[in-house]
């Protein structure tokens, strides 16, 4: 029952009504992570694309082809981070994604997968925005190649002159030369290359824990639309914001 209205946004009840309404939303909560295993089932279900490119790419060991992004493990995690050749910053969101990398590395090279971004800017600019945030996980530049293209993450000044290009598996509106995304691939003993799987949008969100705990808080992600409403560099939250090349 009711006990109090007092200035809480939410009725403030009894432990006993509490406990019934949570028991309520965590049998929602059980069917949900039910979906989810059988989502994660049918993903891995999914066929492959065996890959005719070796894409080149500037790290900072020197040209590495993305054969050799592996890192002798089987599977590559390409996560693409907005970073246009002329921009002099990392996107926002991209960079709050990747603060959530770092942790994951050992746990996912003795997994046999190995994460890398992958950016079009020159590789100086992404070196020392690297350094600024004081990330350590592999960034290598696609600036010498077609990759970011060919994976619907980078646009051309045709398409954006046409306002449409193929995003996120779909014909749509584009006015931003880099959007996110996540590929995944997979490396025979061979080494044929293959395209496994790729995400694009809030697919990303999977990723970032700090969603996870902001879903359990009592004012949820406390957002105006999306993240661009309140995410900053971590470096500049007492800071007045400075946009990437989109705005953001």
């Amino acid at each position: 029952m009711t006990v109090s209205t007092s200035n809480a946004p939410h009725p403030v009840v009894d432990r006993a009504a509490w406990l019934e309404t949570r028991r309520a939303l965590l049998q929602q909560e059980k069917a949900f992570m039910q979906q989810k295993d059988a989502l994660n089932a049918e993903r891995l279900r999914l066929p492959w694309v065996r890959l005719e490119k070796d894409y080149l790419f500037d790290s900072p060991e020197g040209p590495r082809r993305l054969s050799e992004l592996f890192a002798g493990r089987s599977q590559l995690y390409l996560y693409h981070f907005m970073f246009g050749p002329e921009w002099e910053q990392g996107c926002v969101g991209c960079s709050f994604m990747a603060d959530h990398f770092d942790g994951a590395l050992p746990h996912l090279n003795y997994h046999d997968v190995t994460l890398v971004a992958v950016s079009r800017a020159p590789l100086d600019k992404i070196q020392a925005f690297k350094r600024r945030m004081g990330w350590h996980f592999p960034w290598v530049s696609s600036a010498s190649s077609d990759f970011n293209f060919d994976f619907q993450a980078s646009f051309t000044p045709e398409q954006l002159a046409s306002g449409k290009a193929f995003y996120n598996f779909e014909e749509r509106e584009v006015d931003c030369e880099e959007l996110p995304g996540s590929s995944a691939f997979y490396r025979d003993a061979d080494g044929t290359v293959y395209h496994t799987y790729s995400s694009y949008s809030r697919g990303g969100e999977t990723v970032m824990s700090t969603y996870g705990i902001l879903d359990m808080m009592p004012l949820g992600r406390n957002e105006e639309g999306d993240l661009s409403t309140w995410v900053r560099h971590h470096d500049r939250y007492e800071a007045a914001p400075t946009p990437c090349g989109c705005g953001h």
